[in-house]
């Protein structure tokens, strides 16, 4: 027992001494009952092998520990927990990206839905005006079909197609691009009402409804007629004028028609169930022009009787506006607040529907004629507008060979009107449109005025200008509001 005693002592500093040579761990492995004085060394020995997990790491070399490690990187349960944050990263990142993506739709939603409460409240107002060059001569085009001077025109809501129509009772649909007929109706003789289909007097006014389905014209004979807008085919005929029809409008959004005639009414229509609603009276004179918008009423030019009026259609009402010294024979909404009138006294004005009298007026806005001291300026014969923005248009009656288009630069609250370039035209400037997008200018031309025959000018050309509206590339588009 004794001797068996001390072989163990013996034992002791050998332990001792190969715990210095690290191989401690291979004895203490070996046997169970050695653990607790495996654990005696001093803290010494215990700071060299010590490790994160204690049970494992006092069983491995420091060598075989980092081969360990870099076999294996991670445990399962780290590898999973890595996927997972890069899970959550990649979420969040898409997150970012879709809520950045909504945020500028939704920017766009309500600059669409502030844009059109500005509209109805007729406060919008863009100011593109100052970005407008003058076009070249070479760059207008002419489009020659009608034989008669032409009365007025139309430009179809996607730009593609213009719509003209002239004293020889022809309508012609042309194609803006190549210039080229799309469909002809050729006007009849007089006496010809009951067989031909078409017109049979000078066509005097045109309208094309806001989703360019139906195409209306009046003319002489007091007759509406309603197309097809796309083939120019013939639906209705509307009659109840008691005089030529001399404006027509369709009603923004709406297959509602107003029509003016010389008989000093306004009748309101409804052209899907081909049906007459009612009829307005207040004009003292023949009516000359109509407009309209969205809302339910129009405006009027009243002739030689000097005022502008509104017609409330829901209420049965109307306003009175006076301003011009002489017939006002043309009028143009700019948006549902504002709108512009042309007479032949030379003078051009722009108007609120909340005062009686212009904001701004012109005179003499395309000059004068006539010999010293006899001299009379020429008439407006028709106006354009682009719709809720600062710009737009006169054209002058071709009394003498300088007439021409002129652009106009509306101010802030469309108080003040500026001249901005005049492009010349031989002829009477029976109509102009601006096209919905306002990259061209469309004016309408003959020989004679629209309404009469007071002069003739044998030089001119009856056709259609198609003036184009470049705008300088450095200078984006801006939008302001009006103030009332």
């Amino acid at each position: 027992m004794s001797s068996s005693f001390f072989i163990k002592g013996k034992e002791n500093p050998k332990s001792a001494k190969k715990g210095k040579n690290t191989v401690l761990p291979k004895r203490k492995a070996a046997g169970g009952s050695v653990e607790v004085r495996a654990k005696k060394p001093s803290s010494k020995y215990n700071e060299e092998i010590s490790s994160d997990s204690e049970g494992e790491s006092s069983t491995v070399p420091k060598k075989k520990k980092s081969k360990e490690e870099i076999q294996y990187e991670e445990t399962p349960q780290e590898k999973k927990l890595r996927l997972a944050k890069l899970y959550l990263e990649q979420l969040k990142h898409e997150e970012e990206d879709k809520a950045d993506d909504e945020a500028f739709e939704t920017d766009l939603i309500a600059g669409r839905l502030q844009d059109e409460v500005l509209e109805q409240k007729g406060k919008l107002q863009r100011l593109i005006a100052k970005d407008i060059m003058q076009p070249d001569a070479s760059e207008i085009r002419v489009l020659r079909g009608h034989k008669l001077p032409i009365t007025c025109l139309v430009i179809s809501p996607d730009d593609k197609c213009i719509f003209s129509a002239a004293k020889d009772c022809s309508i012609i649909k042309w194609d803006v691009e190549s210039g080229k007929k799309l469909h002809t109706v050729h006007g009849g003789r007089k006496g010809t009402e009951d067989r031909h289909v078409g017109h049979t007097a000078h066509i005097l006014c045109m309208a094309i409804s806001s989703d360019g389905k139906y195409l209306a014209t009046g003319d002489m004979n007091k007759l509406i007629m309603i197309w097809e807008a796309e083939t120019c085919k013939h639906l209705y005929k509307f009659t109840g004028h008691k005089g030529p029809v001399s404006g027509l409008s369709f009603r923004k959004g709406t297959h509602d028609l107003y029509s003016a005639s010389h008989d000093r009414s306004v009748k309101v229509w409804n052209v899907d169930e081909n049906a007459y609603v009612e009829t307005l009276f207040g004009h003292q004179d023949a009516i000359t022009g109509l407009d309209s918008l969205s809302r339910e009423r129009c405006v009027t030019a009243g002739g030689r009787d000097r005022t502008v009026r509104v017609w409330k259609i829901a209420e049965e009402s109307q306003l009175v506006f006076h301003g011009h010294e002489g017939s006002i024979d043309a009028i143009q909404l700019i948006n549902e607040e504002h709108m512009i009138t042309g007479a032949d006294d030379g003078s051009l004005s722009l108007w609120s529907v909340n005062k009686k009298k212009p904001l701004s007026t012109v005179k003499q806005a395309h000059g004068c004629h006539g010999d010293a001291g006899l001299e009379q300026p020429h008439w407006v014969a028709s106006v354009a507008a682009l719709h809720n923005s600062d710009t737009v248009a006169s054209g002058a009656s071709g009394c003498s060979h300088n007439s021409q288009v002129t652009v106009w630069q509306c101010g802030k609250s469309y108080r003040g009107l500026e001249r901005l370039f005049s492009v010349p035209v031989n002829g009477f400037i029976n109509s102009l449109k601006f096209s919905s997008s306002g990259h061209f200018l469309v004016a309408g031309v003959g020989q004679e005025h629209r309404l009469g025959r007071w002069w003739r000018l044998k030089e001119a050309k009856n056709g259609i200008y198609i003036i184009p509206l470049k705008r300088k590339p450095s200078d984006p588009e801006n939008v302001d509001v009006a103030e009332q």
